[in-house]
């Protein structure tokens, strides 16, 4: 890794501000100082700024309770970031793995690993996503049966061509169910059941492949997934 890159991810510095430290001679490799940016550093090279050891960051695996109001964006915009939450250096420079609508809460993964958010959002891999739904008006209970299986078939969404594919609906009351696709449409759930005649007026995303949202986290809480949760995506 570039010296001036090595530096970014392990300390508050910017790009720039690297590059006039090491211009400055105030960063050190192996005892020797160093100026040029493009320096490569291995691993087990020791890195000095200002004479305090320098370490490598490592990669970073998170999991958020969104609450309302908040945007899975990087940017703080009409409302804030999701990002704005996390109390950790340079949070604004992660990526967030499959986003919720402003007014949608629960469980949102965050990281720094490209290729693990890949697997989690791309479409041809298969990862379901489990959200709690509230709904405006009571579904019948006689076509209950006739619901699951109008899910699970697949549904045809305004706009669309296609229909969505195979979801697990589980009706919980005549006003609550448990939905879990493995797509990500814009507005899916929602545009799911407005195509059965009904309103979404609450959604909370529970679960995303086999990771649960932490029953202890709070609106706005998040931790640092185990590596058991890590290694199952």
């Amino acid at each position: 890794m570039r010296l001036d890159k090595y530096l970014c991810e392990s300390t508050e510095l910017s790009r720039a501000n690297a590059k006039k430290c090491l211009h400055r001679g105030e960063v050190t490799c192996d005892g020797i100082v160093v100026k040029n940016s493009a320096f490569k550093v291995s691993d087990d090279c020791e890195v000095r700024l200002l004479g305090e050891l320098v370490k490598a960051r490592g990669l970073r695996y998170i999991m958020l309770n969104k609450p309302k109001d908040t945007l899975c964006s990087n940017v703080d915009e009409i409302y804030p970031s999701v990002l704005s939450l996390l109390d950790i250096p340079k949070a604004f420079s992660l990526h967030i793995a499959g986003r919720l609508d402003a007014d949608t809460t629960g469980l949102v993964l965050i990281t720094d690993d490209g290729q693990w958010s890949h697997r989690l959002t791309s479409p041809v891999k298969v990862c379901g996503k489990r959200y709690r739904v509230q709904l405006a008006d009571p579904l019948p209970e006689a076509q209950a049966a006739e619901l699951i299986e109008l899910f699970a078939t697949g549904i045809e969404l305004k706009g669309e061509k296609s229909l969505t594919k195979p979801a697990l609906l589980e009706i919980l009351s005549p006003t609550e169910v448990l939905l879990t696709i493995t797509e990500g449409k814009y507005h899916q759930v929602k545009r799911m059941f407005a195509a059965i005649g009904n309103k979404v007026i609450g959604l909370h995303r529970e679960q995303v492949g086999v990771i649960g949202l932490d029953s202890s986290l709070r609106p706005g809480e998040w931790r640092y997934l185990t590596q058991d949760e890590i290694d199952s995506v």
